[in-house]
């Protein structure tokens, strides 16, 4: 039987690795070290604040050459990325789309805006993402291959999308959900939210679905305070994407003339000069965040029935958050833990409410989700800000 672990040590590995002196320490929190303040008082001085301007397109422009892809568009957040990259892919109304039920609830919703249906499925240890062997599993027995798509013979829906996404940073085993997805006709929709800066065998996540989503949230690696950007390397979908989330306005010297059904979903200006000055840091942010869960991971090695979660073997994550995972069987002492952390003033959260469970998704189709039911009760989120490690001379040991 696993030994439990004390609550009071728990405290004192956090105490050994986190800055003293505050009061409170937030989950994450940006930082703005660099050229926030003068790429911000450009558009303020030239009054090009709004849905065009330099900015934006040097964002696209650099976050394509960082991740790898042909194009980036950046968009006014990660639910709206996801909810034109499922649009694009052909996600219709009454489709189901295959996603992890451990998963923030934009990737749930993004399926719900364009009328198609979640369906869960399990997620591994490993990764804290989606399963590819049990989901290729599981489609073997309810998939029907059609001349028109996979469909799913309980529901007579039409499968057409999985949408992986990795959690806290952590790349999902994305070769064997590539021959998934391959061997029944679905399409690879990444939901790569909290993923820039990860990379899965060299490669940057995002670059195996047909597109991907990005989010700059307050609380990401980056931020643009709140905005997202689609990720693909088909140049045709990209003008697509571009001329969508532009009211798919056609252009024109004064005339207002719209093609198609469009969405008002433009990054402003100012917000893309902001996210120009965080990427211009962010490879120090990562170093950053890699000490921290060194730190974590040394602060926790000895200790019996919790651990430190790290990156999957053949990736690098970009531990957007670091995760403590308790044994199955210390699982119960989670809520004790998370009270007497938040009691102290350092933040620590469980992981989301799986999506099955939330009354608006409970009548969808699930595979067996006993990998993710383990995880919901054994995760907690820790503080992960980069700026926490800009604090050594006040940490304690």
């Amino acid at each position: 039987m696993t030994a439990e672990f004390s609550i009071e040590a728990v405290l004192a590995a956090l105490r050994s690795v986190l800055p003293s002196g505050k009061s409170f320490l937030p989950l994450h929190e940006p930082s703005f070290s660099g050229n926030e303040w003068a790429y911000v008082k450009e558009c303020l001085d030239t009054g090009w604040v709004s849905s065009v301007g330099k900015f934006v397109d040097r964002f696209e422009e650099e976050l394509a050459a960082y991740t790898g892809v042909k194009r980036a568009i950046a968009v006014v957040n990660g639910t709206a990325a996801l909810h034109v990259c499922l649009l694009l892919a052909g996600v219709r109304s009454g489709d189901e789309v295959l996603m992890p039920a451990l998963t923030f609830i934009a990737t749930a919703n993004a399926v719900s805006y364009c009328g198609a249906i979640p369906h869960f499925v399990d997620s591994e240890e490993r990764t804290l993402g989606l399963d590819p062997h049990k989901l290729g599993s599981y489609l073997a027995d309810i998939a029907e291959l059609r001349e028109d798509g996979c469909y799913n013979r309980l529901t007579g829906r039409r499968i057409k999308a999985v949408v992986p996404m990795h959690t806290f940073g952590h790349p999902v085993d994305l070769d064997p959900l590539c021959e998934v997805c391959g061997r029944f006709g679905i399409e690879l929709i990444e939901d790569a939210a909290e993923s820039l800066g990860s990379f899965y065998k060299g490669r940057h996540t995002g670059q195996w679905g047909k597109l991907s989503a990005l989010s700059f949230n307050g609380n990401k690696s980056i931020t643009t305070g709140g905005g997202g950007a689609i990720l693909t390397n088909d140049e045709e979908l990209g003008r697509l994407a571009k001329h969508i989330t532009t009211t798919a306005k056609v252009p024109h010297r004064w005339e207002f003339n719209h093609d198609m059904v469009g969405y008002n979903y433009r990054l402003p200006n100012i917000n893309a000069a902001l996210g120009c000055a965080q990427l211009e840091q962010l490879p120090g942010f990562l170093a950053a965040k890699h000490e921290l869960a060194e730190r974590y991971r040394q602060a926790f090695s000895d200790m019996p029935g919790i651990r430190i979660v790290s990156e999957p073997a053949d990736s690098q994550s970009n531990y957007w958050l670091n995760a403590l995972l308790l044994d199955e069987e210390c699982a119960g002492q989670r809520d004790a833990l998370l009270k007497a952390t938040n009691d102290i003033g350092i933040m620590t959260r469980p992981a989301w409410t799986l999506m099955h469970k939330l009354l608006m998704f409970a009548g969808c189709s699930k595979m067996d989700l006993s990998v993710a039911e383990s995880l919901e009760r054994r995760l907690i989120n820790l503080p992960s800000s980069s700026g926490l490690m800009n604090n050594d001379a006040d940490a304690h040991g």
